[in-house]
């Protein structure tokens, strides 16, 4: 919701402050400038990118109007953690085997469907689950397996912002671009243009330069921002799963195992320790 309200602001200021100062919004209307703009940002962003990272990228920003990353999903991911290391405590780890085989039909990660939906998180819970119940890696071991692959991870997951900041950082560029051809058509109508079409061409390319500046900072930046930081918070989960699993492997019981993976997140929407204890007592 405040990010509409932050995309509603840069509008309404802009925009207000333009009409208030006697400006015409019939003026802005260069659809030939926001072609020129957008397809070469487009065919830049495909160039720059792997062929699979454009629909990555366009689902991720759409996801941005809503994060999962609350309260709420805290809560649920730490007592997925505990139910799972509670039943491999009290029935060894041989009586998880078919939970982390088949997610989607277990009892217990079938308690929490916005998890079980999100497939990577699935399988990286499940991986490290199994190689737990084998029994053949000493904690330290098993921690710098997950330092690696979150390594990896990290990369991997901050691959659209850094996308998307390629593209804020060019759109005054080809705003640029927009603006000296629009220039180029000025300079060819000159002698047979009367001054309102010079005029009205000279506009048009001044426009491209706003569009262009005005998508850069106003949008494109701030969407790079947005996706920086819920990349930041995807790992911050993540790692919480690595810190409960490491305790839990060094011998921590499942309710001081989870208190583990609680303390690395973020405080923001980080879930007490009274809160924490009462959601898996009640589980």
């Amino acid at each position: 919701m405040a990010k509409i309200i932050g995309i509603i602001i840069v509008f309404a200021s802009v925009l207000g402050g333009y009409v208030l100062s006697h400006g015409k919004i019939a003026a802005l209307i260069q659809p030939f400038e926001v072609l020129i703009i957008g397809g070469a940002a487009l065919g830049a962003f495909i160039q720059a990118n792997p062929g699979h990272m454009t629909m990555h990228v366009f689902k991720k920003s759409l996801k941005m109007f809503k994060s999962r990353f609350n309260h709420a999903f805290y809560l649920e991911i730490l007592g997925l953690i505990y139910e799972i290391l509670n039943k491999s405590r009290r029935e060894g780890m041989m009586a998880i085997e078919a939970d982390i085989e088949d997610p989607a039909a277990s009892p217990i990660f079938s308690k929490y469907p916005s998890i079980v939906g999100d497939a990577s998180m699935i399988a990286f819970i499940c991986d490290y689950l199994r190689i737990m119940s084998t029994g053949n890696m000493a904690p330290h071991e098993l921690e710098g397996l997950f330092d690696m692959e979150l390594l990896n991870m990290k990369e991997e997951l901050e691959h659209p912002s850094h996308a998307v900041t390629g593209i804020a950082d060019g759109m005054p560029g080809f705003g640029i671009v927009a603006a000296v051809l629009g220039i180029v058509v000025t300079m060819a109508s000159l002698g047979e243009g009367d001054q309102a079409a010079i005029g009205m061409h000279v506009g048009a390319a001044l426009v491209g330069t706003f569009f262009g500046i005005l998508a850069a900072y106003g949008f494109f930046g701030p969407l790079a921002n947005c996706l920086k930081h819920d990349a930041k918070e995807e790992i911050n989960v993540y790692e919480a799963i690595k810190a409960s699993l490491v305790a839990s492997a060094s011998g921590m019981p499942p309710t001081l195992a989870v208190e583990f993976g609680r303390k690395v997140l973020y405080p923001g929407h980080r879930p007490s320790f009274s809160e924490l204890e009462q959601s898996v007592r009640g589980r």
